[in-house]
């Protein structure tokens, strides 16, 4: 018995150290792997715990010669390739975005641009892959992506902690705005939620003077707050706006006509449907018209026509949609 085991412990050991250097392999070829506190600070420090922990950037990305991951531009200096670390490189970036986009680019910009927009700039020779990072399964919140900013600034740049924290510009602040709107929406993506809008929503209810008036406009409607947003997609008979309740028209001959009261003057009442159509019927034809709270123009399968991503893309879309700041 005692040479059996004998016999076989110092395998075990051999299996085991074999899985070890593995494991340690493949970590190494993904550009390799940093433990990261709970708590992280808005600054370098913080941003490179990050980005070589949670936000497992190292997964795409190497920083010079650290790491050996390709699938995405280094973000330091490396070879012909890359003649400019990350923070001195975001600055000439940012002098393309200014001259593309017609509107002054920052390098804090640029790079808070990359992480919040990923697809709006894609470098020459690389596809447009990068994950959002602030949806799941990475989930970084605001606090850690101005860390990651910082980091990669850090590297070779003008680091300017206000212009990343505490006072960015106005660019800036915009893409805060969406990730901050994304993060409260569950992870959903506003880009994605835009395209959701538009196939489901644009028909019936206008934006920006755009789209149809069976519903309200949705202009600045983050300020009824997410639960309002959520249940009015979700339960669209439980919230009833003022002058868009449903109405029941019932003529003399028993046949019902469902949908916003859109003028009622003269002999007439004009009745719009949930497709657009104006029924108009005379007064003197109606038996009854009344306001039915269990009844909605908006569709009731509406929750059942999206998918999860695509409720948590429009919710973040619609969070991004705020007030206009009185003059």
């Amino acid at each position: 018995m005692n040479a059996t085991i004998t016999r076989v412990f110092p395998f075990l050991l051999v299996v085991l150290g074999i899985y070890l250097w593995i494991g340690y392999s493949i970590t190494e070829l993904t550009g390799g792997g940093r433990r990261t506190s709970a708590a992280v600070d808005v600054s370098p420090e913080g941003g490179e715990a990050i980005y070589w922990g949670k936000g497992r950037c190292f997964t795409c990305h190497s920083v010079g010669g650290q790491g050996s991951a390709v699938r995405g531009p280094n973000h330091g200096q490396f070879g012909e390739k890359f003649p400019l670390p990350m923070g001195a490189r975001a600055a000439e970036r940012a002098k393309e975005r200014s001259e593309k986009e017609g509107k002054d680019f920052t390098a804090v910009d640029y790079l808070v641009e990359s992480l919040a927009s990923p697809g709006a700039y894609v470098v020459n020779g690389y596809k447009n892959e990068m994950a959002v990072v602030y949806a799941p399964p990475i989930s970084l919140s605001l606090k850690e992506i101005k860390a990651i900013v910082a980091y990669l600034m850090s590297l070779g740049g003008d680091l300017d902690m206000p212009a990343i924290d505490t006072t960015p510009a106005e660019l800036t602040q915009a893409f805060y705005s969406k990730i901050a709107a994304a993060a409260e929406a569950g992870g959903g993506d506003p880009s994605a939620g835009a395209i959701v809008y538009e196939d489901n929503c644009s028909e019936c209810h206008t934006l920006a003077e755009e789209g149809g008036e069976v519903g309200p406009a949705l202009d600045g409607i983050s300020a009824k707050g997410l639960k309002f947003i959520s249940e009015a997609i979700l339960q669209p008979t439980k919230i009833q706006t003022k002058g868009f309740e449903t109405y029941v028209a019932v003529d003399k001959d028993g046949r019902q006509t469902i949908g916003l009261k859109t003028r009622d003057e003269g002999g007439e009442v004009d009745i719009t449907k949930a497709n657009g159509d104006v029924i108009t019927i005379a007064k003197g034809d109606i038996k009854d018209i009344k306001i039915d709270d269990t009844k909605s123009v908006m569709p009731d399968d509406l929750s059942e026509a999206m998918t999860v991503k695509d409720y948590q893309d429009i919710l973040s879309f619609l969070m991004l949609q705020k007030p206009k700041a009185a003059e």
